[in-house]
């Protein structure tokens, strides 16, 4: 059986500027991954790294320099190739003058439904998407972000499609809507469709897919589990240990010419390091001004910190923030 979505040594470049000051930018760089039919994969890398511009070949609205995106084993640039694809852009525009019923009626009728398919499959793909009734005949300039993300995500779901592409579906919503879109992607997973949605933040990533696909700089970073890209954060991240002292000034004075960065309050103290030798050693500086270990744990990082991190040269002292 085919892949769901199949990329090969995926390579965008974009020229800009003119003349003397034209160049070339490299938004993918040959990326290549897989989907299988079923499976629901989160597409992770900060702001910048590709995912739009992947996304955007896949559903084929920009052509690659060079490789090749397969869906259901057909050329992505083929037209029967996305009759099984759903998609939701990160930011949809819609004609803001309809009402939400229109506007997925209207994209129905687009697919080749007649009218009262078209109306019928509308109507199942709003209350799908957790979109209230009594919206459905507002106009669309009325609605709020997160509607908004509803009414293009019933537009999304026309159909039944195969496969569901998502660009940041959970952007700028509230946790009520980010829950409400996390249990649409469940939903679709029941169903046994193929989901493949980008995003910035491991939480929803960590929370919904089976596999998850990191990107940065248009290169292919890690591609494994959530798991596995659990235990890559934790390695990552640095741990925060935090002191209470009498005498903080002496400690700190003390972790500074150890070589460790510290924030220095009234009577506590407070550093991160990078590994368990470092707490140890950290534990005996304090032992000797007799402070009092208070925490020690994991510090949180975004994505985009944890990418920071791994590009900084590596070393024991770390800022504190």
């Amino acid at each position: 059986m085919a892949n769901a979505i199949d990329i090969e040594n995926l390579t965008k470049e974009y020229a800009t500027g003119f003349g003397p000051f034209r160049s070339v930018r490299r938004a993918l760089d040959r990326l290549t991954l897989n989907v299988a039919p079923g499976e629901c994969m989160a597409f992770l890398g900060a702001n910048g790294a590709g995912k739009s511009t992947t996304i955007k070949v896949i559903v084929g609205l920009v052509f690659p320099t060079s490789g090749r995106v397969r869906i259901m084993g057909r050329d992505a640039q083929d037209a029967l190739a996305r009759r099984s694809l759903g998609y939701l852009p990160e930011q949809p525009n819609f004609y803001d003058h309809l009402t939400a019923l229109e506007l997925v009626e209207m994209a129905a009728r687009l697919q080749g439904m007649d009218g009262k398919s078209a109306r019928r499959s509308a109507e199942d793909s709003l209350a799908r998407a957790r979109l209230a009734s009594e919206h459905w005949d507002r106009r669309l300039r009325h609605f709020s972000k997160g509607m908004l993300q509803r009414v293009g995500l019933a537009q999304a779901l026309l159909g039944d499609p195969e496969i569901i592409i998502l660009d940041e579906p959970m952007s700028g919503l509230d946790p009520i809507g980010r829950r409400d879109v996390r249990d649409i992607i469940n939903d679709l997973r029941a169903r046994g469709a193929t989901v493949f949605f980008s995003t910035h933040i491991l939480a929803d990533a960590e929370a919904l897919a089976d596999r998850v696909c990191v990107i940065e700089r248009g290169s292919l970073k890690f591609l494994g589990t959530t798991s596995d890209l659990q235990l890559r954060v934790a390695r990552s991240v640095p741990m925060e240990v935090v002191f209470a002292a009498e005498d903080a000034k002496g400690l700190s004075a003390a972790l500074r010419s150890a070589g460790y960065a510290v924030t220095e309050m009234a009577t506590s103290v407070r550093l991160r390091v990078a590994s368990e030798a470092d707490v140890d050693a950290v534990l005996a500086l304090a032992r000797t001004k007799h402070a009092r270990l208070i925490s020690i744990h994991q510090a949180s990082s975004s994505l985009e910190a944890l990418f920071e991190e791994e590009r900084q040269p590596q070393g024991r002292s770390h800022v504190a923030s």
